[in-house]
């Protein structure tokens, strides 16, 4: 082989290189870490100097032009991979085939050339809607028909949820909203949180993974009956606001779930809501540069599975 037709093979191996994506699974925090330091072969000690490694890694293979699909390492959904499979889990192949099957069916981003420190938060957050939207569909799935008209349950809930949705954006208007909305579910409470901008009385902007996730999670308490509700947090546009030093103030409603519709919250109920401890039941300090509001009333939509 002539050094000509060498140099063209390794430019044609980098060329390849480039149309071959690749995958990485990380262990995004400090317990998930110490759960794979159980096996012999995994070669890391420390998690600070893993998630450097791993940076510099996916650096490295951004310069060369390779995308790069990033998820979550689970070690619990990993023993059970293995086991199912029949897979050695101490055995960097092993390790390999699970990092491909969790870009596959997990939630993922993409590498850009970003430090991983502001990426992990965006990959566990989509992991959580991911895991909220899962349990939700399943609890929905599960509602079945009416016995007394023979109505789709779920159906009529989306249904439901979607123009409370509507109805709620429209209501709040111009601004940026930060919607959360929380169910007591069989299982861990559902979240789901919508961001929404809306300007000069244009439809609001919004994603459509966040809008479906939102919807549905709604949906579940709706058809369920379940205690939840949703919290409101709304930035005004600085053009539609009187100016104050500190920059203006954030504005946070509140409404509960009850009859299966949205109840507007009072003034105060938003406030213990939105100052007290979730954990400890103990009272926080307000935010400061934040006011308090009642919710806004919102009208049931005609004729839907409300009457059971």
């Amino acid at each position: 082989m002539t050094a000509t037709s060498r140099h063209t093979d390794r430019t044609a191996h980098r060329a390849l290189r480039r149309e071959v994506p690749s995958t990485a699974a990380v262990l995004a925090d400090e317990r998930d870490f110490t759960a794979m330091r159980r096996y012999r072969t995994f070669p890391f000690d420390d998690h600070g100097s893993y998630l450097r490694q791993m940076e510099t890694l996916l650096r490295t293979l951004t310069a060369q032009g390779v995308l790069t699909t990033l998820s979550l390492f689970d070690p619990a959904a990993y023993e059970a991979y293995c086991a199912e499979l029949d897979l050695d889990p101490d055995r960097p192949e092993s390790r390999t085939r699970y990092a491909a099957e969790a870009a596959r069916t997990g939630a993922t981003v993409t590498y850009e050339g970003e430090p991983l420190s502001s990426l992990l938060p965006l990959l566990v957050e989509e992991a959580d809607r991911r895991a909220a939207w899962d349990h939700a569909t399943a609890l929905l799935a599960r509602t079945g028909n009416c016995a007394e008209c023979g109505t789709d349950l779920a159906r009529a809930a989306f249904a439901r949820a979607t123009h409370a949705v509507q109805q709620l954006l429209a209501s709040l208007g111009d601004g940026s909203h930060h919607l959360v909305c929380s169910i007591a579910a069989d299982g861990p409470p559902l979240l789901a949180v919508l961001h929404a901008t809306a300007r000069d009385g244009a439809p609001p902007g919004l994603t459509e993974t966040e809008t479906l996730g939102f919807c549905t999670v709604l949906a579940t308490g709706l058809a369920l009956r379940a205690p939840g509700g949703i919290v409101a947090r709304s930035t005004t546009a600085p053009t539609d606001r009187a100016t104050t030093a500190d920059g203006g103030r954030d504005t946070v409603r509140g409404w509960s779930l009850r009859d299966s519709w949205l109840r507007p919250l009072s003034t105060a109920e938003v406030f213990t809501a939105y100052c007290t401890d979730a954990d400890t039941g103990e009272p926080v300090p307000p935010e400061h540069g934040v006011d308090y509001a009642p919710g806004l009333p919102l009208t049931p939509p005609p004729g839907t599975h409300d009457h059971h």
